[in-house]
């Protein structure tokens, strides 16, 4: 059976990101890629990152699949559909079956289907996928597999019990990296930052329940995989690519502190540290917890932050202080760790007054860098569910995104755009200006003691 994994991403269609310049490989499908090979089934990948879409059409027709996989987020729906509905008018494809995973499908099966997909598969794909090759493999009912929905002859639409996720995340194999091209990667990052990043995965799921966090393939699970295999994996990075960096992906990456502690030491032991990057929460870190990202490498910590509003932090279900973050983000600074934290606006009832609260916890913690986002509601999650009857965006399935989703907010869209713009304009006026005060008195202080120095004796 011929096998083709794929994704949609174009980085030359995405001039935003071609301005910040971060591309990752897709770890996902070289996850599945991987998996498919170690259980005897061969399979092609073609990465779109640094392709086009002529030249994805250019492949697929030079050797036409029996199963095409498509890798689906958020991002990328758009352009997903694109590729299905152009398979599905080749006549060269007529036997190719399209098979769609990731975390935009489960609450939009129907959709995808509609507009040409065959199967959907719900939730974490390895498993499902290997069972769906066996069973194409040999022409079985599609219906004997967990966790994935379809349309019969009849275009009646069926979907099978969940899968249960895997229990052991341990037996899964290495990604398939060298599948992709890994230098467009690297060069990429050394041109436009001066290093080179890599990322990396250690933990599948989150158990926290912030309203609008999509959980749409792991759900509110913890799984992890042992410290010694990941500091294994660290190593082979180091050996055969060389990277200046790492990015670990996983949602927390500090959640466990006894893990944490195995992880420092087999780093350590095996001379494979990385300077690395993580994303974490402030009632997930403390002093020793710091001390051992800093020992294992560990040079940029993303606390997550939303607000500096405790009102809107617990609308959203973030269950965290604000100013326990506060701390956290100084703290890190002092250890020497660069902290970064994000901040979401026009959440449902954020007033003026919410906003001037993010900016005085923005001046306080004085993070090394910040992103600002406005909120909007990705279907399945609670926030969704909250304001559904409230969205005022047209749809059309094949043409918006979830991002594109608009809802009645206290303040129209336009006034937390500018809020955007609001919000790092007074963060660094009165940063620099806190600034500026430091020095004049660090200043006038050095002349004190001069003086002091001078009349004594």
């Amino acid at each position: 059976m011929n096998i083709l994994l794929t994704h949609s991403y174009f980085l030359e269609e995405d001039p935003k990101e071609r301005q910040i310049m971060k591309p990752y490989m897709p770890l996902g499908i070289l996850y599945i890629s991987a998996f498919l090979e170690q259980q005897g089934f061969p399979n092609a990948v073609f990465d779109t990152t640094f392709s086009s879409f002529a030249a994805q059409q250019n492949y697929i027709k030079t050797s036409p699949p029996n199963l095409l996989a498509i890798y689906t987020n958020l991002m990328t729906r758009v352009n997903v559909i694109k590729l299905i509905k152009w398979v599905k008018t080749e006549p060269a494809l007529a036997h190719t079956k399209i098979v769609l995973g990731g975390p935009e499908v489960r609450h939009h099966a129907k959709g995808f289907l509609e507009t040409g997909a065959d199967i959907v598969i719900v939730g974490e794909g390895e498993q499902t996928m290997l069972e769906l090759v066996q069973c194409l493999k040999t022409n079985q009912s599609l219906e004997q597999v967990n966790g994935i929905v379809f349309k019969t002859q009849q275009n009646e639409i069926v979907q099978t019990p969940e899968r249960a996720l895997i229990k052991d995340i341990n037996e899964l194999p290495l990604p398939n990296r060298k599948k992709v091209d890994f230098k467009p990667y690297l060069n990429a990052w050394k041109s436009k930052h001066g290093y080179s990043m890599m990322s990396v995965s250690t933990m599948r799921g989150c158990p926290y329940t912030c309203k609008w966090c999509s959980r749409a393939v792991y759900g509110g699970t913890y799984r992890r995989r042992k410290p010694e295999l990941v500091a294994e994996e660290l190593l082979l990075l180091k050996q055969n690519y060389q990277p200046d960096r790492i990015w670990f992906v996983d949602d927390v990456f500090t959640i466990h502190h006894k893990w944490l502690k195995q992880f420092a030491e087999a780093v350590k032991t095996r001379n494979a540290i990385i300077p690395y990057e993580i994303i974490s929460r402030a009632d997930r870190l403390n002093e020793e917890v710091i001390q051992l990202l800093k020992d294992s490498g560990c040079d940029r910590v993303w606390i997550g932050a939303e607000s500096g509003s405790q009102r809107i932090i617990d609308a959203m279900d973030r269950r965290v202080d604000v100013m326990e973050t506060r701390k956290m983000i100084q703290l890190a600074k002092r250890y020497g760790i660069k902290a970064g934290t994000f901040i979401m606006l026009g959440y449902p009832g954020e007033t003026r007054s919410d906003i001037k609260e993010t900016i005085e916890h923005l001046v306080e913690a004085n993070p090394d860098e910040y992103t600002v986002t406005i909120a909007y509601p990705i279907k399945g999650t609670a926030l969704y569910q909250e304001v559904e009857a409230d969205i005022t965006t047209p749809w059309q399935f094949e043409h918006n995104t979830d991002r594109d989703l608009d809802f009645k907010r206290r303040h129209s869209r336009r006034y937390y755009e500018f809020g955007v713009k609001w919000v790092y304009t007074a963060v660094y006026s009165r940063t620099r200006e806190k600034n500026r005060l430091k020095k004049a008195f660090l200043w006038g202080k050095g002349l004190y003691y001069q003086a002091r120095m001078l009349t004594a004796g």
